[in-house]
């Protein structure tokens, strides 16, 4: 029996810039990996590339000025408001810079304790000793000061009330779980949650909003000659300058079949290629979810789709096969797996599995492989992935 399974690898690249072949970048990049550690490209091996390179290479970029035209044609006049924006110098301060350069006043309303992927304002343990009921209880932000003076983020150290309130001209904090509280300031809406917008979005027009749009429907076409992401709009979008956004990056269908069929012509195999943003999972120190993109893989070829099709080696081995040990209960776990069912959702045998999209779980390998800071390693490479113990 051969001693490794699933094996990721960070390939390093040239810096990657606007207008870069990049299907070229990366194929040459895992060809030369291939070549320096005598490790062929097989086939059902898989090749994610972070969506960061592949917007930089399509010129994916906003200024806030561009943002600023949008928001106008979309709310050409009276106040604004924004509900529940994510406390985020990197994904949501440039954009509030854009947005609130378009209007004339700006309500911009934060949930409490947290935000939507966890970044607190305060803790938990404070608003339970507070008597405060945040399922109805509204504030501004003087009020909420006198019952919390110290707003600062425990790791950041930014008080992320007073960074939006100067960010914008004319803005005021409201502090509410409730996203109909912004009605009670103005009927124009901006929507800035990112995995519950559809459910805010209805609740905000049931109660009688005239003019509802989200982050999700700024800049889904280009504006004086923006980028643009035709699904997502600013959602995904990142900090470039502090004037400037990179957008998520669109038409990633074409990009990830050109780069399977690219290696297909170097090597014969049929690899999977995905494009991956942030992985999903959630940090259990610092509560805060790893999922501030709108989606893991924007978009990925079609041997990733599904779930996995798994047995519970643990499960097996302790009821199945207890009376067995070392090279016996080894063959015998290996043939149970070799006529496992094409399709275990259910079964006590898969009981302890993770029940994620195979898409999304290969997405959040990906991201904490390459990491979000110095690797130099935007390509991850997967190969094994579709093992298991009965592979030769």
């Amino acid at each position: 029996m051969r001693t490794y399974g699933t094996q990721a690898t960070g390939i390093r690249t040239p810096i990657i810039h606007e207008g870069d072949d990049l299907p070229e970048v990366i194929v040459n990049s895992i060809m030369a990996y291939s070549k320096e550690n005598s490790s062929p490209i097989c086939d059902h091996d898989i090749i994610g590339i972070t969506e960061a390179v592949v917007a930089r290479a399509q010129g994916n970029y906003a200024t806030t000025t561009q943002i600023a035209a949008d928001i106008k044609n979309k709310f050409p006049s009276g106040p604004v408001g924004i509900v529940f924006p994510i406390l985020s110098r990197n994904r949501f301060s440039i954009l509030l810079k854009g947005i609130a350069a378009a209007v004339d006043q700006l309500y911009i309303q934060l949930s409490y304790p947290t935000d939507e992927v966890g970044n607190h304002i305060i803790s938990i343990e404070q608003i339970n000793d507070s008597g405060i009921n945040p399922h109805k209880d509204v504030f501004s932000e003087q009020e909420f000061r006198k019952k919390f003076q110290d707003l600062r983020h425990k790791f950041t150290s930014i008080d992320y009330l007073e960074l939006y309130r100067n960010l914008g001209n004319q803005a005021e904090i409201i502090l509410a779980n409730d996203p109909c509280e912004i009605l009670n300031h103005t009927k124009n809406v901006i929507v800035a949650d990112i995995h519950t917008r559809a459910q805010t979005k209805r609740r905000l027009l049931e109660h009688g909003a005239k003019s509802v749009f989200g982050l999700d429907e700024i800049l889904t076409k280009s504006v004086e000659n923006s980028g643009y992401n035709e699904k997502y709009g600013l959602l995904g979008s990142n900090k470039a300058s502090e004037d400037k956004v990179k957008l998520f990056p669109h038409s990633c269908e074409i990009f990830v079949t050109k780069v399977q069929k690219l290696i297909h012509e170097h090597t014969g195999a049929k690899v999977e290629v995905l494009v991956y943003g942030d992985g999903a999972f959630k940090d259990p120190i610092g509560k805060i979810w790893e999922l501030a993109d709108p989606v893991v893989a924007p978009a990925f070829t079609d041997g990733l789709r599904g779930l996995p099709n798994e047995l519970k080696l643990k499960y097996i081995a302790d009821n199945e096969f207890a009376d067995k040990r070392g090279k016996e209960a080894q063959e015998a776990i290996i043939e149970r797996i070799r006529r496992k069912q094409e399709n275990l959702i259910g079964k006590e045998e898969t009981e302890g599995t993770t029940p994620r999209r195979i898409v999304d779980l290969i997405g959040s390998l990906c991201d904490l492989v390459s990491g979000s800071g110095d690797k130099g390693t935007p390509v991850i490479l997967i190969k094994g992935y579709f093992d298991n113990y009965a592979s030769e």
